[in-house]
């Protein structure tokens, strides 16, 4: 199962037209010098999962590179927090034109470093321009100042104040390169923070490349770092020299990130691991079930967080779901192509295809059948695994339980709604859901019983992803906090309440009144007077 480049199919720059995308030196140059790194750093060779050929020498950074990276961010930062609101938003709308026009370019690199589809990249472009523009038109809106009722009414004056908390870290995997990247910079950066970003090595080029993006936006330089290196001790330098971390991973790296930032006392943003489910009810038009199902189960070759992986569906229309769901998984075209030819992309890494076979062969051992799938292409190329469906999972198989997080999904019958809604919340994970029923008012009424971050009705991910004022984010071992919508912005910053006591000095020469009145009736009848002044507020029903 070892995946070797040496004896994968490489990219043949005389025969095939793959070889024209590939960046030029010079331009994997000037992305690469952005990383913060010491003199004589080691270097990372990046593989195509698309052919196994080799994408470029990526240097590495150490943890004295990003305690020297947040020391820079945290220089700029006191600089760009004074920049006006309307001035950090002008730079996120540049942004999203800049995406728009250029996307071509970083569609090429998302494939070449992921391995995905161009259709599954393109959604990534789609995320961060919609993010972009969201925080752009509302973050005055969301970080705007709060006032609240005072303790003395008309004497009392108290705002909510929003304040940066200072160098924000984010700690990014490698499944989606502009999204968990950049796109997570974003809140950050609006309201004034400064940025420390850890992509992942395999996809570094792809993030770098929309830094450069941010710059030519406006973003003044030093604003955003850029480390890269190995996950655990790099990122185990970021949460400790930042003032709120972001990360995106496993659940049990994610325990790990959360109790180092507990010691800290620093909060943490985690999307972690999911099993995300998907019920069809019996009244569904098994045709358009099917097809949701295939874009849930199937998207970003089901390297997706909130993809779908447990199936549910009625058993009044278990069989013909079945076999339109099986028709259109083994319609979906499998290729390497940089362009919107291909349905399904390859896996990312060795890694990821042993999982995936693993966890196939081991539910076979255990009397699941394959439905459709379960064949690893090696003819298309050396990660690619067609899209598979497993009938007939019991419980003690791995992939019952277990995340995949690749093509994989196990299809149960149900008898109801009930039954669908308590098999969904069997687990530990709580990120992404997805229920398909004709009754939107019914789809509604299941999905707040479902215990999930996010529940899509009639749709796998995207209703709720792309709908960026919605916050998006997990339960239960799914993670902690949110991103996108006012949420996502307000745990970037601070919060600071701040009071103003009027009538404290008198008026004119008066003696002064209000609370300081008060408290000169000294500690024995102060008190006597305040419970019948709470009285009558309670009377007159004041806030």
């Amino acid at each position: 199962m070892a995946y070797e480049p040496e004896h994968a199919h490489l990219i043949d720059p005389e025969t095939d037209p793959r070889a024209t995308y590939v960046l030029e030196p010079d331009d994997i140059g000037m992305l690469v010098a952005r990383i913060v790194t010491s003199p004589g750093a080691a270097t990372s060779t990046t593989y195509a999962p698309f052919t196994g050929g080799p994408i470029a020498a990526v240097p590495l950074s150490t943890p004295d590179d990003v305690e020297r990276a947040t020391a820079a961010a945290r220089s700029a930062q006191r600089t760009w927090a004074t920049v006006p609101l309307r001035d950090r938003c002008a730079v996120l709308l540049r942004l999203h034109d800049l995406l728009l026009e250029n996307q071509s370019d970083v569609l090429d690199l998302i494939q070449l470093e992921s391995g995905k589809s161009r259709a599954s990249a393109f959604e990534e472009v789609a995320d961060v321009a919609l993010v972009a523009r969201h925080y752009a038109l509302h973050a005055r809106e969301y970080l705007a100042d709060r006032r609240v009722h005072g303790l003395v009414p008309g004497l009392t004056s108290v705002r909510v104040l929003r304040h940066p908390v200072g160098v924000v870290g984010i700690v990014a995997p490698w499944n989606y390169p502009l999204t968990l990247t950049v796109g997570d910079a974003l809140p950050a950066l609006v309201a004034g923070n400064a940025v420390v970003l850890r992509p992942d090595p395999q996809t570094a080029l792809t993030a770098l490349w929309a830094v450069e993006q941010l710059e030519a936006a406006g973003l003044p330089a030093g604003v955003l770092q850029v480390v890269v290196g190995d996950g655990v001790a790099l990122g185990t330098a970021v949460v400790d020299h930042v003032d709120h971390v972001v990360f995106t991973g496993s659940t049990t790296t994610g325990r790990i990130v959360a109790s180092r930032a507990g010691e800290r006392l620093i909060p943490a943003t985690l999307e972690l691991g999911g099993k995300n489910p998907m019920y069809v009810a019996e009244d569904v038009d098994v045709e358009v079930a099917a097809a949701g199902a295939v874009r849930a189960c199937f998207g970003s070759t089901g390297q997706l967080c909130i993809s779908i992986e447990r199936l549910y569906v009625h058993e009044h229309v278990a069989d013909a779901f079945l076999e339109a769901f099986a028709r259109r998984t083994r319609d979906l075209r499998l290729g390497a192509d940089l362009d919107y030819r291909s349905d399904v992309g390859s896996l990312t890494s060795a890694a990821q295809l042993a999982t995936v076979v693993e966890h196939v062969e081991d539910a076979l051992t255990h009397g699941a059948v394959v439905v459709a799938g379960g064949v690893h292409r090696i003819d298309i190329g050396p990660l690619f695994y067609e899209p598979t469906i497993l009938d007939g999972v019991t419980s003690d198989a791995r992939v019952f339980h277990e995340e995949t997080f690749g093509p994989v999904v196990s299809v149960y019958r149900v008898a109801s709604d009930d039954e669908a809604v308590a098999a969904m919340n069997d687990s530990p994970y709580g990120l992404n859901a997805s229920v398909w029923t004709r009754s939107g008012r019914r789809g509604a009424a299941i999905a707040a019983r479902v215990r999930a971050g996010t529940v899509n009705v009639n749709e796998g991910y995207i209703a709720v992803w792309g709908s960026t004022g919605a916050p998006q984010g997990g339960r239960g071992h799914s993670g902690l906090g949110h991103r996108h919508g006012r949420e996502g912005l307000w745990a970037m910053t601070e919060l600071q309440s701040v009071a103003v006591q009027r009538g404290t000095h008198g008026v004119l020469g008066s003696p002064p009144f209000g609370l300081q009145r008060l408290f000169d009736l000294g500690t024995q009848r102060w008190p006597v007077v305040f419970t019948h002044a709470l009285r009558a507020m309670r009377a007159l029903r004041l806030p």
